[in-house]
């Protein structure tokens, strides 16, 4: 089986599939009767879990298992857990997470992924390919169909909890010689990190940049009124 390669046909065809899902899912559930809404967000919930939580049990299985690879400790991991809270709930703090950690942190791994396998249908290529663009299409749907907005209150949260992940991943990566997270090493394919100098330099500067990034994200959405959201 041929190896996935970063820019290759496959790679551009997801990247397409990404974005026009996107725009297709933000189209129709505009056209969503808010009664039907909440079905609508529970049944893509559902999806989601069902593609990501039987991968999981697989990579948690005794022929699978990898202390460095099998546990959902990447940011992608836990921002499909994310999106089915969002998307079950509809409240304001797991859509927070879902805006920022979707939209801003998993385009990067899709423009830059750190995927060593087998290119389609491998299981290593669904599982990188299915996990974040669900997580893409959840947070464009709940964004600008279902109309739940970032606040300042869910910026600050966001970066908080994002902080003590990063800040429990230097610990665990210690202890399990692990690299969760790439935040004790870059990732060995080219990134963003690789302009932001090293290690733990690139720590700072990412988590200014993000700052940075996710406040201008926030603003536009702000600016005249605070949204109306669950909290």
């Amino acid at each position: 089986m041929d190896r996935f390669e970063p820019y290759g046909l496959s790679h551009w065809v997801l990247m397409v599939l990404i974005l026009a899902g996107s725009l297709v899912l933000v189209v129709l559930g505009r056209g969503i009767h808010e009664q039907a809404l909440e079905r609508w967000c529970r049944a893509f919930a559902v999806v989601v879990l069902g593609f990501n939580v039987p991968l999981l049990v697989f990579r948690l299985m005794p022929g699978e298992w990898d202390v460095a690879e099998s546990l959902p400790l990447h940011l992608c991991d836990l921002a499909w857990v994310v999106a089915a809270w969002a998307l079950w709930t509809r409240r304001a703090t797991p859509h927070a997470l879902l805006y920022f950690w979707g939209l801003t942190l998993t385009p990067q791994a899709i423009i830059t992924p750190a995927l060593d396998s087998p290119d389609f249908p491998h299981v290593n290529f669904i599982e990188f390919w299915g996990q974040h663009l669900l997580v893409i299409w959840a947070a464009s749907f709940l964004t600008w169909a279902v109309g739940i907005r970032p606040t300042w209150r869910g910026y600050w949260i966001s970066v908080g909890v994002t902080v003590a992940w990063g800040l429990a991943m230097l610990v665990f990566n210690e202890a399990a010689g692990t690299n969760y997270g790439f935040v004790s090493s870059k990732p060995e394919n080219p990134s963003l990190l690789d302009l932001m100098g090293g290690w733990p330099t690139y720590l700072a500067v990412e988590l200014v940049v993000g700052m940075a990034a996710w406040a201008l994200l926030t603003w536009p959405w702000t600016r005249s009124r605070e949204p109306v959201t669950a909290p």
